[in-house]
């Protein structure tokens, strides 16, 4: 994936937009708009998450975004959800440049824990070496502990996305570096086995400088709900841009 500010990529979740839109029968936000302004404006990729449920994302998006990227070669289509529900049907369709495993349950409200591999890690190895024979980079939804990033490459995969909700939370309160630490500490494990990294779950323009800062190892952020949340008032372009900054000031020397 190209990545104009040579570190940490961004791909913006266009989640968000589909649930606006799937609240009236106009078709209005367009998924594909949304995801064509973001792209324009400097985006490295876009996510989506189709739950089973379609409650945001319905498969058509899925097939008309995967379609979209085929115009944007040096962009990354990613997507997210749980092997054992729909997932699977979706990579071996549009076979995306990146697909995410999620343990999420099927009614469940947003990803709130990754993976536990000393339960389901045989379970998804069959399933992680089927998204690589389609030539899908697999990355593996995981909490911020350093001794479960060797599990994570025994069973295959690619990449871990850690699950930054706690990072998020703990900004600004008295055991945010406590927190951090563990996160730092992940990134470091995962990148001294050669395992890819990447993060997502609240991160926002307030808290992403210093999530880069302290895990510079990170290769693409996810981002979602606070990323439209800002649109709402900025509009895409100016805000895929400031998104852009705040990683380029994660890696540039006294900002």
């Amino acid at each position: 994936m190209s990545n104009s500010s040579a570190h940490t990529a961004l791909s913006v979740n266009v989640n968000k937009v589909a649930l606006v839109r799937n609240t009236r029968h106009l078709g209005i936000p367009s998924v594909a708009r949304a995801a064509t302004l973001c792209l324009q404006a400097g985006a490295q990729g876009i996510t989506v998450h189709p739950r089973p449920d379609a409650r945001h994302i319905r498969p058509d998006d899925v097939t008309e975004l995967s379609a979209l990227l085929k115009a944007w070669p040096d962009r990354e289509f990613n997507i997210e959800g749980n092997p054992f529900q729909n997932l699977m049907d979706f990579v071996r369709q549009c076979r995306p440049q990146q697909c995410t495993f999620v343990p999420d349950g099927e009614d469940q409200f947003t990803s709130d824990h990754g993976w536990n591999l000393a339960q389901d890690g045989e379970r998804l190895r069959p399933l992680i070496q089927e998204a690589q024979s389609l030539g899908v980079r697999v990355s593996l939804f995981m909490d911020p502990v350093p001794e479960s990033m060797a599990l994570a490459k025994a069973v295959g995969a690619d990449r871990v996305e850690l699950y930054t909700e706690t990072f998020a939370s703990a900004f600004g309160q008295p055991n945010f570096q406590e927190v951090f630490e563990q996160f730092v500490q992940t990134g470091r494990a995962a990148a001294a086995i050669n395992l890819g990294v990447n993060a997502g779950h609240d991160l926002n323009r307030d808290n992403l400088t210093t999530f880069l800062r302290g895990c510079p190892m990170v290769q693409e952020v996810s981002i979602g709900h606070a990323l439209v949340a800002d649109a709402l008032e900025l509009g895409y372009a100016a805000t895929v841009q400031d998104y852009l900054r705040c990683i380029d000031a994660a890696f540039t020397t006294g900002a």
